[in-house]
């Protein structure tokens, strides 16, 4: 992936609201940072992906070792001093120096070509048991989105490197479909089998609920 694509002028309008170091940004990674520590509580994360730094700063000002890498050298030329030691240049597809409790990756893998994100993917297998992760299914307009993918097409990409899709975490702290994958022995086949029939059944029965609600209401029936 080419990391000069990433220059100041993607950050300024590729994000939605500008990508600087500001309330909202400051205040979302901050809320992010919190729910790691008290949901997952890693000694050690990394944030594959890092941009500026702002999750990397949030989680070591909550008592995490976490550090960054990230593509782009603009992005890493703003990383706030007190975290530069901790943020590097990089690509998430090159070996990282050591194994972390948790890898971060957020919006990022839709940036990457195919057989890179699948690079990506077994690059963070290599290095732990634990991955929260998230890619939009849904923006194709952006420009520099080449591989935007449904959440299933994700499932199976780590399922093949022995990290299964964690259904009992809600990771929707992040984005909606935000997700966590997991290497873990109580994730076994038939336990797997059982959380997916659980998470299933439970959206069927909201569905009928939904549907029968919604034809009361257009008959002006009573519940």
């Amino acid at each position: 992936m080419d990391g000069s694509r990433f220059d100041a002028t993607y950050f300024a309008t590729g994000c939605g609201l500008p990508y600087e170091r500001n309330a909202h940004w400051l205040g979302f990674f901050g809320g992010i940072a919190d729910r790691i520590v008290r949901e997952i509580n890693p000694r050690t994360a990394l944030d594959a992906g890092c941009a500026m730094g702002f999750l990397v700063e949030a989680l070591r000002e909550r008592g995490v070792e976490a550090y960054g890498v990230d593509i782009s050298e603009y992005a890493i030329s703003q990383v706030h001093p007190s975290v530069k030691p901790y943020c590097r240049l990089g690509s998430i597809t090159e070996p990282f120096e050591r194994r972390y409790d948790l890898i971060i990756c957020i919006e990022v893998l839709e940036h990457m070509p195919a057989a890179e994100g699948e690079q990506a993917i077994a690059n963070f297998a290599a290095h732990t048991d634990d991955v929260l992760f998230s890619s939009t299914p849904h923006d194709f307009t952006e420009a520099t989105h080449d591989n935007v993918q449904p959440v299933e097409h994700w499932a199976e990409r780590f399922a093949l490197h022995g990290l299964f899709h964690d259904l009992d975490f809600d990771a929707s702290f992040i984005t909606p479909w935000a997700m966590r994958f997991r290497r873990d022995g109580s994730l076994r086949p038939h336990r797997l089998v059982r959380a997916y029939e659980r998470v299933l059944a439970r959206t069927r029965e909201e569905n009928r609920q939904l549907r029968d609600a919604l034809q009361r209401a257009r008959r002006g029936t009573p519940e």
